[in-house]
Order: C-alpha cells, then sequence, then structure tokens
C-alpha cells in the first residue's frame, strides 16, 4: 500500500537522498555500489591468469557492444533536431552566488540570443547557469548528464536532457551536433574536454571548430605554460595556439563562433563544387 503524501513523507531533495543515475534510470537511496559505474566495470582490469573472470569479462563485453550501440542510437534519435547549438564546459563546483555563475548564466543568455542552442553536461554549477540562460531566451537547453557517483543529477533548466553510461559516447554527442566549444572556468572535467576539442581539430578530424576560452585570468597559466614549455620545446607550434580563443565577455565568445559559421559556410560551399561524384 502507498505511503499518505505527508509533510511527514515529503520527497528527500535528490543531493540528500543518494539520487544515482545508471544509465537513463534514476535510483534512489540505493543499496548497491554505485560508485562501480558502468565505465568503470568496462574498463576494469582482469587478472590473465583467472580464467573464470576472463570468460565472464568475454561474455560481458559481447552485450556491451549492444549497450553502447543502443546508446548511440538514443543520443542519436534525441539530438536529431539540433541545427545551430554550442557546447559549453565548466565546473559543476561553481556556486550560484560567485562571479562565474552569472558569467555562465550571461553566456547561455547571450548564445541563445544569437539563436544557438545550448548544449552542456546537464549537471550543476557552470553547467546550470549556462542552461538557465539559454532556458531563459527559449533557447533550446539541452544536459548530456553522465552516470557518476557524485555531481550528476540533471538541472532544472535543462529541456532535453540524457543520461550515459559510457563518457565515450557522451562526448561524441558533445562534439557531433555543436558548431563551437566554450570553456568556462572548471577543473580536470573541463580541461579534458578543452584538451580532446583542440586535438580533434589538431588533427583535422573537426575542421573549423572555434574553441573559446571565457575568462582571461583563469586561463591565463595555462596559456603561459603552453606557450613556455609546449611550444619551446617544440612539440605545439604556434598556430596550435592559434586555435584557442581567449576572451573576457560573452558577447566576444559569440561574435568569434558567428564569424567562423560564415567562413565555414563559404568553404563548405567552395568545397561542394570541386567536390568528386562517387
Amino acid at each position: 500500500m502507498d505511503t499518505p503524501h505527508t509533510e511527514e513523507h515529503e520527497p528527500i531533495p535528490d543531493d540528500e537522498s543518494g539520487t544515482t543515475y545508471i544509465g537513463p534510470m534514476r535510483v534512489r537511496r540505493s543499496e548497491t555500489d554505485t560508485a562501480r559505474t558502468t565505465d568503470r566495470r568496462l574498463l576494469e582490469w582482469v587478472d590473465p591468469r583467472d580464467d573464470q573472470r576472463r570468460a565472464e569479462r568475454t561474455m560481458r563485453d559481447s552485450w556491451r557492444v549492444l549497450r553502447i550501440q543502443s546508446e548511440f542510437v538514443a543520443g542519436f534519435d534525441a539530438m536529431s533536431n539540433v541545427a545551430e547549438a554550442v557546447t559549453v564546459f565548466g565546473s559543476a563546483r561553481i556556486r550560484p552566488d560567485s562571479r562565474e555563475y552569472d558569467l555562465a548564466v550571461r553566456l547561455g543568455r547571450v548564445l541563445g540570443s544569437a539563436g544557438y542552442a545550448v548544449i552542456t553536461g546537464g549537471g550543476p554549477g557552470a553547467m546550470e547557469a549556462a542552461n538557465r540562460g539559454a532556458y531563459e531566451t527559449r533557447s533550446r537547453s539541452i544536459g548530456l548528464n553522465i552516470e557518476l557517483p557524485f555531481e550528476q543529477h540533471l538541472n532544472p533548466w535543462v529541456d532535453v536532457g540524457m543520461n550515459f553510461r559510457y563518457f565515450f559516447v557522451r562526448k561524441t554527442m558533445f562534439v557531433k551536433y555543436a558548431q563551437a566549444f566554450v570553456c568556462l572556468p572548471g577543473g580536470f572535467g573541463t580541461l579534458d574536454e578543452l584538451f580532446e576539442a583542440l586535438t580533434l581539430v589538431q588533427t583535422k578530424k573537426v575542421v573549423r571548430f572555434p574553441i573559446v576560452l571565457l575568462g582571461r585570468a583563469h586561463w591565463a597559466g595555462l596559456l603561459d605554460w603552453m606557450r613556455e614549455t609546449l611550444l619551446s620545446a617544440g612539440v605545439i607550434s604556434e598556430a596550435d595556439l592559434d586555435l584557442l580563443h581567449v576572451v573576457d565577455e560573452p558577447e566576444e565568445a559569440v561574435e568569434i563562433i558567428a564569424a567562423a559559421a560564415a567562413t565555414r559556410g563559404r568553404a563548405d560551399a567552395g568545397a561542394d563544387i570541386g567536390q568528386e561524384q562517387p
């Protein structure tokens, strides 16, 4: 019999209830080992001398291929109507009363007003703020969440939200449906996405894809290190550094993105003229 919905039985807020996501499924007050996410189980090392564990892994991995495939299909279906979009990264730990949070809200508003959908990781902090700014302009606000033992609830400003099991599937969605990246102040996760985007553009896996760093003070030390250490050692080139645009105002970021879009349109038209037919 259901418990009556009274004051004594009000729902426990997600951040106090042990809420976790297992792929698209939300679990509250779960007694399972939520630290062992799907990604972690996929990447777990198995002792080659343990024949039983090796056999179990082989069987599980065969089925995982289907789960991975289904996650790609679900992501492609959910994002199929996304046209012009910008992916925004930033720390989940930024507080709502901070200058960085206000900056992210402004970015979401400016992007939304310019006609771009905003894609984030769907979590709290800078992601929530950017989604909020887009939501307030009635632009599409998209959150692509990931199964984690922490910082993983979808924020309330997301219109279209998905929960992914696998980081690599989620990362594909971030890139495939975006025309640019904007990185707000953040930590390891933001740096991971930043350098992955840089590598994709540097190796021409993605072409004419602007990467904008918002907040000169936050990014200055990293850029100095890249210039003084990486460039000096010859492991990157000056052209690689030129892939990054550093600004302080959201309006500057949108100007860079719009200019790149115009260049992309002209380049694509020229490519189509000379393209050989199969």
